[in-house]
């Protein structure tokens, strides 16, 4: 895909652009604040749709949307909105969680979350499920103000939270407890907002709901793995002290083998948690920058959202936190510990190997000697049978007459020439094998 960019007086240039270009672009679009009706009721769902589900939801979406005449979202689009009749429809993709938000108008004269959000949640039937459900919320926007009393009348007092805009120009308040339906009831009430701030509003607090819901999916893990790793530590501080008083290389290897069970058991817990605790504090960042961007205000003695998720919220996080620090401190000190007893186990193996050695040379000497006593003998055996034949030869050749020398004195005198040149032939035999094996 080219780009036409005017350059000089009034000259274009075709320019070709990185691939990556319009995503990157794009991406800043990906999700604009649509204008919303006053009032209306929002009833939004948040599915778990990692892995292959992301793909199958996808596929379904385009399905829906082609079977009523509808414009379907392409392969690279992670946003969409269907309008069809009343109703509108937003599907959001996400990393790994799917959203449907259907929006439609509401009764000016109904009370609110009336009718319940189960009979207006049925449009969600003519797609099939994404995945599991994680979020479900009824949102209703009232076309007034709250009366004063309206928020302690609808919501549970023990957890309601109320809180109004920067500007006031708004009051929204729930209790982050799901009713009778299933649903999280949020009620945003309108004192002079537009179309459009209505609908920025609402999506800000929907978005607040939903990745709140996503950042507390780190707690059933981190608690999954406090106990595990709460064994390590306490196995760790027995393996350390009996490493005070282990001596043998036997009980080294043994310890030495434990500690790397123990640090290949944290860090697949520590693998296995690592996304899941990385959502949870990127959740909780987008958490706050929703509640700064919204710049809430009290109303009354009532705790805003702010205050009332840092009471309930915070600690939970603290927890995924705090076990995600204690897995990396664990496995640092495996690590050291590990690297302790494996230096302690070489130094024990480094002093088997010189006794080894020792023992290697004094076999070595000894096999020299007894070596060099066989020799001694094979010379020895060899002359007595050289010369008892050289004897044998000179004894014939005197009785014939063709000798007049005595044979014993011939004998004798053949004895230290016969000794010399097999001891000397034994030695060039013995160095020439010496010089082979070199």
């Amino acid at each position: 895909m080219s780009t036409d960019v005017l350059i000089g007086d009034g000259e274009t240039a075709r320019l070709a652009p990185h691939s990556l270009r319009a995503a990157i672009l794009g991406e800043v679009h990906a999700r604009p604040f649509t204008p919303i009706a006053i009032p209306s009721r929002i009833v939004h769902f948040a599915f778990d749709t990692s892995g292959a589900r992301a793909q199958a939801d996808r596929a379904n979406l385009v399905k829906f949307c082609e079977s009523r005449g509808l414009l379907a979202p392409s392969a690279a689009e992670k946003h969409h909105r269907a309008p069809f009749g009343s109703t509108v429809l937003r599907w959001e993709q996400h990393s790994e969680f799917t959203t449907y938000t259907w929006e439609m108008p509401a009764d000016p004269a109904a009370a609110p979350f009336h009718p319940d959000a189960a009979s207006l949640a049925l449009p969600m039937r003519l797609v099939p499920q994404p995945g599991p459900l994680l979020v479900a919320i009824d949102l209703h926007l009232l076309a007034e103000d709250l009366p004063r009393t309206a928020p302690e009348r609808l919501f549970d007092n023990a957890s309601l939270a109320v809180a109004e805009n920067s500007d006031g120009a708004a009051v929204y308040a729930t209790d982050f407890q799901p009713g009778p339906s299933g649903f999280v009831r949020i009620l945003v009430a309108n004192r002079q907002m537009s179309a459009e701030r209505a609908g920025a509003l609402v999506q800000r607090v929907i978005e607040l709901e939903t990745y709140r819901t996503f950042a507390l999916l780190g707690l059933p893990e981190a608690q999954r793995l406090a106990p595990s790793i709460a064994a390590s530590e306490r196995r760790l501080v027995e393996v350390t002290e009996q490493m005070r008083h282990a001596g043998d290389l036997a009980s080294n290897h043994k310890l030495l083998d434990e500690l790397t069970a123990l640090a290949a058991e944290v860090e697949a817990g520590a693998a296995a948690s690592v996304f899941r605790f990385g959502a949870s504090r990127a959740y909780e960042e987008i958490v706050e920058q929703r509640l700064q961007t919204i710049g809430e205000r009290k109303v009354g003695g009532l705790p805003t959202w702010s205050s009332f998720l840092a009471r309930r919220m915070k600690p939970a996080l603290r927890t995924c936190v705090t076990t995600e620090a204690r897995q990396s401190s664990l496995s640092l000190k495996l690590a050291r510990a590990a690297n302790l007893l494996r230096t302690r186990v070489d130094v024990e193996l480094e002093q088997q190997n010189q006794e080894l050695l020792k023992s290697m040379n004094a076999r070595t000497r000894l096999q020299l000697r007894l070596q060099a006593t066989v020799e001694g003998l094979s010379v020895a055996a060899i002359t007595y049978y050289v010369v008892s034949l050289f004897g044998y030869l000179a004894k014939a050749a005197h009785e014939s007459g063709g000798v007049a020398v005595d044979p014993s004195i011939s004998t004798a005198a053949f004895v230290p020439v016969a000794g010399f040149a097999i001891w000397w032939t034994v030695r060039r035999i013995r160095k020439k094998h010496i010089v082979g094996e070199e």
